[in-house]
């Protein structure tokens, strides 16, 4: 089957990557998310990647770790950059050519980034993995994600998470929320459904980037969206 999308960002949340620990990395995640990626690329796709650190370290709350903000959202760009390298290092084992790029410049473990570098790589087949959010504190990760993926021109946000889409109130919290098929970006706002902080949304509202939100941590639910079946909640 054909995919629908041609070239992709897949955005994954750190804590993502813990699986069922309470900290770092689990190599039977990084496993199974590398599995998932390289049957993506063997049909084709071009695949850009965005990972969080919340794994490894969250700089929001000055009050409780005394670190100022942007101290702290450095700290965590550097968190992001060690799951790139995990990840990186997971799906060239799996035979998947990968490139590590960073928004704040670090030669000997990354390329730095590079806007017109990261679409060739992408154009030759490359996995391209951007690291270190946008080089910028006060800016999350999902706006790293929406600011990348409008750079490469991407035709899609994947936001692999643990629930099957968004619902109309927290699944794991409350047994009657239903799932939402499709959302279109005002239907978002004006019920402050949580997809992304509202940097993030807008970007991608303003350039008309389509959103997939969906469960990344079952096996083989990534190819079913690049190939266009009905899986997670559409914002568009």
């Amino acid at each position: 089957m054909l995919p629908k999308y041609n070239r992709i960002l897949l955005k994954l949340s750190g804590e993502s990557l813990m699986g069922d620990r309470s900290f770092g990395l689990d190599p039977k995640m990084l496993e199974q998310y590398s599995n998932d990626i390289k049957t993506i690329t063997d049909l084709g796709v071009q695949v850009a990647i965005v990972i969080g650190g919340g794994n490894i370290y969250r700089g929001m709350n000055e009050a409780e770790t005394g670190i100022e903000r942007a101290q702290g959202d450095y700290m965590g760009m550097l968190a992001t950059v060690i799951n790139g390298m995990a990840l990186q290092s997971a799906l060239e084992k799996t035979g998947v050519k990968t490139r590590l790029l960073t928004a704040i410049k670090m030669e000997q473990v990354a390329e730095p980034y590079i806007r017109r570098r990261a679409i060739r790589h992408l154009e030759k087949g490359r996995v391209v993995i951007f690291g270190a959010g946008t080089g910028n504190p006060y800016f999350t990760t999902d706006t790293a994600g929406s600011l990348r993926a409008v750079e490469i021109n991407a035709d899609v946000i994947l936001k692999g998470t643990r629930v099957d889409g968004i619902y109309t109130a927290d699944p794991e919290k409350d047994p009657t929320a239903t799932r939402y098929e499709k959302l279109s970006f005002s239907e978002v706002i004006s019920q402050n459904l949580k997809v992304m902080d509202m940097t993030a949304f807008t970007l991608c509202q303003e350039n008309k980037l389509p959103i997939i939100v969906f469960d990344m941590n079952t096996t083989g639910n990534l190819q079913k969206v690049v190939e266009g079946k009905n899986i997670g909640t559409l914002v568009s």
